[in-house]
């Protein structure tokens, strides 16, 4: 494939020294013009000499900020007008890459690199990615085979339209997935083979989980927020329904549980349909 100076890899590094050794000689080698961004998160280690040692620009912080935070400050400083994010840890080839791309000229804007089960951290891991991807797929009517990849090509331009509403942690993958299909831009997935990480990973499944159950709300309000509320509703009418007509068959009352219960129903659909006008408010593109 020929090289383009149009662009920019990223990748979002934490104490990834040991990683950067094994990733940025394959980066340079196959794209020698390619503008190589390496954002270092607060690291301690020698990421950021590693990474000048394979003329790749740095841009570090002075402490960490989250792995979407360096994706947003690495695609802010990125000039190119294709990104492509790569995970700093050497599970990412530089050889696949042109994979991506090759999907990018079919006419998609975002290309993700769909691992197997075999490229899971964990069984866990594995588990809660096959639920996140089943769960997007039934929110968006798409296929999404890999919700929460780090290893990914995009359109720039698009990119840039919703830096905004990235998190500074680790659930960039899903909110711009979900925004992407939001805004009617062409996503795919290319299957693609992962390494075996190199050092720890920064996720920790105790303090991480309850961030990544709310992963599961986030989906659903990032795409239609009424999906979400109106079987919540319904389940709060069903239960009023119930028992009111529980109440009025055994004693001939309409208690205050009964209207608790419905009033509910009516506030949460409400609350729906009030998110849903600013979900299209968010995604609006103005002129």
């Amino acid at each position: 494939m020929s090289l383009s100076p149009t662009l920019s890899i990223v990748l979002p590094a934490k104490n990834e020294a040991d990683g950067l050794r094994r990733t940025l000689p394959g980066i340079r080698e196959r794209w020698p013009e390619a503008e190589i961004l390496v954002v270092d998160d607060g690291s301690t280690d020698a990421t950021a000499e590693v990474a000048r040692q394979y003329g790749a620009t740095v841009l570090s912080s002075p402490y960490s900020m989250g792995n979407g935070a360096a994706i947003k400050r690495g695609a802010r400083a990125a000039t190119g007008d294709v990104l492509v994010f790569m995970d700093a840890d050497g599970q990412h080839d530089a050889a696949l890459i042109p994979r991506l791309l090759a999907r990018l000229d079919e006419g998609y804007d975002m290309v993700v690199g769909a691992r197997g089960w075999d490229g899971q951290a964990s069984v866990g891991r594995g588990l809660a990615n096959g639920f996140y991807n089943r769960l997007a797929t039934l929110m968006t009517s798409h296929p999404v085979r890999d919700l929460t990849s780090g290893f990914r090509a995009v359109r720039a331009a698009k990119f840039k339209e919703f830096l905004h509403l990235l998190p500074n942690g680790f659930s960039y993958p899903t909110t711009i997935t979900m925004a992407f299909f939001r805004s009617g831009y062409a996503v795919t997935y290319e299957p693609v083979p992962v390494a075996q990480r190199l050092g720890r990973s920064h996720i920790r499944p105790l303090r991480d989980g309850l961030r990544f159950l709310l992963i599961i709300f986030k989906i659903a309000t990032l795409f239609s927020p009424v999906k979400l509320f109106a079987p919540t509703a319904g389940v709060f009418a069903l239960l009023g329904l119930a028992n009111y007509i529980y109440t009025y068959l055994h004693g001939g009352r309409f208690t205050n549980m009964s209207v608790l219960l419905l009033s509910a129903a009516v506030i949460v659909f409400l609350i729906g349909l009030i998110s849903e006008q600013i979900t299209a408010l968010t995604y609006r593109k103005d002129g």
